[in-house]
């Protein structure tokens, strides 16, 4: 397996990368555990999750995810051979309830919450150091300058090793590598967008961030890359939603007639190469020049041994295009630049 460095970092990752939004709220510990351990086994190695996971679960207060993922990784001995990543920002307590209408304000990128919250996730995952410290979105309430500053602080003192952000525009995340470059600050190394084949999800990120994450040497770790399970096949023209906890928001946002059309042309080169439709959709986001590995959630082992082999499925110039082609969109004249 060849692995892929992070932007201009010293992380090398595995093509796939596992999300754990999941733990603790549609998946066990023990299914947890089990589904880790059969993405190292397999030679994953980045394993992401967030301080809020999952607060919107009932009874979740959030850092339950990284609960779960801390003592896997005492009772596994193998902190050498993951790299741990993490974000900070959204609201903690029940619901969010902890944000800043409450006296705890358990939110936000102010060096105070920051400070606190990065001890908060090193004593839930149990671990000396971070890899991989993100900021999970954009705080318009706090200068990105003190943002950046805290986080700097942070990697000299061996709390976090590298620092990435989530959700940011094209322009928030210039304005961040700006303020980086003239303060002396530690620069973003890579962003997790949003990212898929289905629209309009792929032009939001193609339009200004790939070429912001190419021109500067961001890795790009997208997260939700089967836009939400659309890209499984499970959903259908015409048919019932599928029995699941997601289904309703994925129904919301994604059945387009476009979306059909390039789920059917997924389905297509899925049943010609005898490979899973999240195969293909995995390998096309993969052959992207801009991207360093997708974040794939799952559910059970099954799921996930399901996805990693589209880490080695290499689809055909014909192929990829034929994916471009269905997928696309109008260009302005600003996207048309050479």
């Amino acid at each position: 397996m060849r692995y892929r460095k992070l932007g201009k970092s010293g992380l090398f990752v595995h093509p796939i990368a596992l999300g754990t939004m999941q733990f603790g709220w549609t998946a066990d510990e023990p299914t947890a555990f089990a589904i880790m351990d059969a993405f190292v086994e397999a030679g994953g190695n980045l394993i992401d999750t967030a301080d809020i996971y999952s607060t919107w679960a009932p009874g979740n207060p959030g850092g339950v995810s990284e609960e779960i993922i801390g003592r896997w990784l005492k009772s596994r001995g193998l902190r050498d051979r993951v790299i741990v990543a993490t974000k900070v920002r959204g609201p903690m307590g029940p619901g969010g309830s902890e944000g800043r209408n409450h006296p705890l304000q358990r939110e936000g990128l102010s060096r105070v919450w920051i400070m606190r919250a990065v001890e908060d996730s090193l004593r839930r995952l149990q671990i000396d150091h971070i890899d991989l410290y993100q900021v999970h979105w954009v705080d318009n309430q706090v200068p990105i300058e003190e943002t950046l500053s805290a986080l700097t602080d942070l990697v000299r003192k061996g709390y976090v090793r590298y620092i990435g952000c989530s959700n940011f525009s094209a322009w928030r995340l210039m304005q961040a590598l700006w303020a980086s470059d003239k303060h002396g600050f530690e620069s973003f190394i890579s962003i997790q967008p949003e990212y898929s084949l289905t629209m309009p999800t792929r032009m939001n990120f193609e339009r200004e961030l790939a070429r912001v994450c190419e021109t500067y040497g961001l890795g790009v770790i997208p997260y939700s890359p089967l836009a939400g399970g659309f890209l499984t096949g499970k959903y259908r023209r015409d048919q019932p939603l599928p029995e699941s906890v997601r289904a309703q928001g994925i129904a919301s946002g994604r059945f387009s007639e476009q979306n059909w059309k390039i789920l059917d042309k997924v389905l297509e080169i899925a049943q010609q190469r005898g490979a899973h439709p999240a195969q293909v959709a995995l390998a096309w986001q993969l052959s992207r020049p801009f991207i360093t590995a997708p974040i794939v959630g799952a559910n059970s082992v099954q799921q996930l041994q399901d996805l990693l082999p589209a880490a080695q499925l290499q689809l055909s110039a014909e192929e990829v295009a034929a994916l471009n082609e269905v997928s696309s969109w109008p260009l302005s004249r600003t996207e048309r630049e050479v």
